[in-house]
């Protein structure tokens, strides 16, 4: 048995806001931006554009490339591609609603999806790996589940202090959709193996400031400011390095391969310093890592689906390539993935 990826989607706002445009705004440049993050741009999404509607675009998409290429959705419309799904995940710390319902249920009803069981996964920008591993084991643990939908997206710059150069430039917005078929395949393909952990200890560097049980709004009270992402940005990032490194070793080692059989390692878009740093550590060629956070910035779960999707509909991702997902966040949770194409 194995649990093959077989459609790929992504979506983002129309309104690409470039680096210039920000420095216009507030007391930054282009320079600094791009020498500090990698970051050349960033695509905002409007205020009637909430996290649902993002994934819904990005699934009906994975959903029509599944119809159109995979051998498994042969004669299936993307319509019925949409509604054979067995389970929908989206990973999101920005969903439609404070608590319930979930966004998944909200992306449900709208593709028709009427079997489907549907739930969000919240592990900040992990939320994707998180959610990819938990459709594979829903997938494997039941003979009655077939197929599912895994989506990371999030809409961060709706929770982003815009005074606050330090975080204001790091933050765009997305959703990238990933369609799962469980095979009867004996040999290592498709997500094979995937390694989650997490920190708690490291809770209060990156978390978002009002709004839930801890310190919830009162009835009465003048806000000064909504709920905004706050952020210890070098403890985030030393934990960053650190927590990608782990997790690529661990993945080769578990598996008892080396980097030479990685065709491509997918990194959280989150700085191109922190993959820097990382690579230099794990002394692997900085061109093993795809990055593409110069157009999107950190779009937190949708980032490693968003560059599944890029890659897979450029062509650059061969069958059998071995690929290798790794991502941190809020939590702190990090963790990756070994998947064969």
């Amino acid at each position: 048995m194995a649990i093959e990826i077989i459609g790929t989607g992504h979506a983002v706002p129309s309104n690409r806001v470039c680096n210039e445009k920000l420095a216009a705004q507030i007391d930054t440049s282009d320079e600094w931006i791009r020498s500090h993050t990698g970051i050349g741009a960033r695509h905002i999404a409007g205020e009637e554009i909430a996290v649902s509607d993002l994934s819904l675009e990005a699934a009906l998409k994975a959903a029509k490339l599944a119809s159109e290429t995979s051998e498994l959705c042969k004669g299936e419309s993307p319509e019925e591609v949409a509604a054979s799904l067995d389970v929908i995940l989206i990973g999101t710390s920005t969903a439609d609603f404070y608590g319930t319902p979930s966004t998944a249920c909200i992306v449900q009803d709208k593709l028709g999806a009427k079997r489907a069981a549907a739930m969000d996964v919240n592990a900040a920008c992990t939320g994707y790996i998180y959610a990819l591993e938990t459709a594979a084991a829903l997938l494997s643990i039941s003979p009655d589940r077939k197929r599912a939908l895994v989506i990371g997206a999030d809409i961060l710059t709706k929770y982003t202090d815009w005074s606050d150069r330090g975080t204001c430039v790091l933050f765009g917005d997305g959703a990238g959709a990933t369609i799962l078929q469980k095979t009867a395949s004996a040999e290592k393909t498709g997500i094979f193996r995937s390694y989650l952990a997490a920190d708690g200890s490291g809770a209060g560097h990156l978390y978002f400031s009002r709004g839930g049980s801890r310190f919830p709004y009162k009835k009465g009270e003048t806000i000064d400011e909504p709920s905004y992402i706050k952020m210890d940005g070098k403890a985030v990032y030393n934990f960053a390095v650190k927590a990608l490194s782990s997790t690529i070793e661990r993945l080769i080692a578990d598996e008892k391969i080396t980097i030479d059989d990685i065709a491509l390692i997918i990194p959280h878009q989150a700085n191109a310093r922190i993959v820097q740093a990382a690579a230099k550590r794990l002394k692997i060629p900085e061109e093993k890592f795809f990055l593409n956070i110069e157009e999107y910035a950190n779009t937190s779960a949708a980032s490693i689906p968003i560059a599944f999707d890029e890659l897979n509909r450029s062509g650059r991702l061969k069958k059998g390539d071995l690929l290798l997902s790794v991502g941190f966040g809020g939590g702190l949770t990090f963790g990756g993935n070994l998947i064969r194409w």
